[in-house]
């Protein structure tokens, strides 16, 4: 590990990655040497996901391919355990809405709790995908909306065709 290098942990379930979250990650790409795309394999808030483990990290692997200092890793335990086992400086979220900022502060306070070393950082959403949320995507799809501008090709595909079923 070096330890001049920046390091950050962009954490989430990411079922599926919406072109919201790829903004986040480009962003903080652009401000640290390196981000590590962090997906839940087992989340106390969200039971089920529609995608498997395997391919959340696919569809961002992908869609992060171009961005230098990008890497997708899978993680089941306190995140800011697993920042402190990749080097992570600090846990980079967005914030879309008033509701997020509660959440995030609430989260911030326990994480803090847990290693006070560790930073929270917030980007605020690109006023685009303000609105946007994996959920959002995902009831769209379900009812036949248009989703191929709110998520990458490949994810706005095997959406849709995961929801026919």
């Amino acid at each position: 590990m070096n330890l001049d290098k920046s390091i950050v942990v962009c954490p989430g379930s990411y079922d599926p990655v919406t072109n919201g979250h790829l903004d986040v990650i480009r962003r903080a790409a652009q401000l640290y040497d390196e981000v590590v795309v962090a997906v839940v394999n087992r989340s106390v808030r969200k039971e089920n996901t529609l995608f498997g483990i395997e391919e959340r990290l696919g569809f961002i692997e992908r869609a992060t391919a171009q961005l230098p200092g990008v890497r997708v890793a899978p993680f089941k335990t306190l995140v800011v355990e697993f920042a402190r086992e990749v080097g992570a400086k600090a846990i980079v979220k967005g914030l879309r809405a008033i509701s997020d900022f509660e959440y995030e502060l609430e989260m911030h306070q326990l994480n803090s709790r847990e290693d006070p070393e560790i930073e929270s950082v917030y980007l605020m959403a690109s006023s685009q995908y303000s609105f946007l949320s994996s959920s959002g995507v995902k009831e769209l799809a379900t009812f036949g909306g248009r989703i191929e501008d709110l998520v990458p090709e490949d994810v706005a595909a095997r959406l849709q065709e995961e929801l026919r079923r």
